[in-house]
């Protein structure tokens, strides 16, 4: 007991005496390697973006589509839906993104996923949480998109855990990490038609068998990086569910959600 004590001790009196120097060699280390902004590259005093490129980022705000989140040029008023949402009505109940898909959130992404900016996750996560406030507010658990395992062994993690991870912390949720397993490798959806995407996915995700009980019934939110074509969350959620094997409809599960920190390009017109 007395020995455990004076290691405890001279622990505590190591570290006193070693704090400053780390907080030396930290600062030269901010010196010598600064933290650089994504997008323009320049210096910053923090985590994120430099103030000239924050100041270019299209952040989503009402009014948009009830359904995709697609932000409208005017406000047609409450509930109302876009024409793409009403000729072609996706799979999953809503989506909300964060940003537009433009050079700067283009950035940010490349730099998370590519890059090893793992610093950025946090930042970009409180941007989804605040946008899908009104999605997670009732949602059971967060659903992350997974990788295939060969694709999480090269990158080495999977954002968009990381990108849950932080929701859940800002929301006070619960991750479903295991909920949702890919079991097919597939090629980067980047440059692809919706109808090569949708084809590219197929197949691609199941629920395993041990974790039908997670998702039955419940209301989840899905948390991806990036949406497009919308084909990734489409072919997970038929009729917004998610329910075993093949992602099978169910009378008995509840309508999933999801949330993105990017949206579909331009604004679409009002239906």
């Amino acid at each position: 007991m007395q020995e455990a004590i004076a290691k405890s001790v001279n622990a505590t009196r190591r570290s006193r005496v070693t704090a400053p120097f780390r907080a030396i060699f930290g600062r030269a280390l901010d010196v010598a390697l600064p933290t650089l902004c994504p997008a323009c590259r320049e210096p910053v005093g923090g985590n994120g973006l430099c103030a000239p490129c924050w100041s270019k980022l299209s952040l989503i705000a009402p009014p948009y589509c009830e359904r995709l989140g697609i932000p409208f040029a005017y406000d047609p008023g409450p509930g109302v839906l876009s024409m793409q949402a009403i000729a072609d009505p996706p799979a999953y109940h809503r989506a909300r993104a964060a940003v537009r898909y433009d050079d700067i959130a283009r950035a940010l992404v490349h730099a998370l996923k590519y890059g090893d900016r793992l610093d950025l996750a946090p930042t970009m996560g409180r941007w989804m949480a605040r946008a899908g406030r009104e999605l997670l507010t009732d949602a059971d658990a967060l659903v992350p998109v997974p990788l295939h395992w060969r694709r999480l062994w090269a990158r080495r993690f999977n954002q968009s855990a990381l990108l849950a991870k932080t929701i859940a912390q800002e929301t006070g949720g619960a991750v479903a990490d295991a909920a949702l397993k890919r079991v097919k490798a597939t090629a980067q959806q980047v440059g692809l038609s919706q109808a090569e995407r949708a084809q590219n996915v197929q197949g691609a995700f199941q629920v395993p068998a041990e974790r039908k009980a997670e998702v039955a019934g419940r209301r989840l939110v899905l948390i991806d990086d990036v949406l497009t074509s919308g084909a990734t969350s489409s072919l997970m959620v038929p009729r917004g569910v998610m329910t075993g094997r093949k992602l099978m409809r169910t009378p008995n599960s509840r309508n999933a959600t999801v949330t993105v920190p990017i949206p579909p390009p331009p604004p679409c017109k009002m239906g």
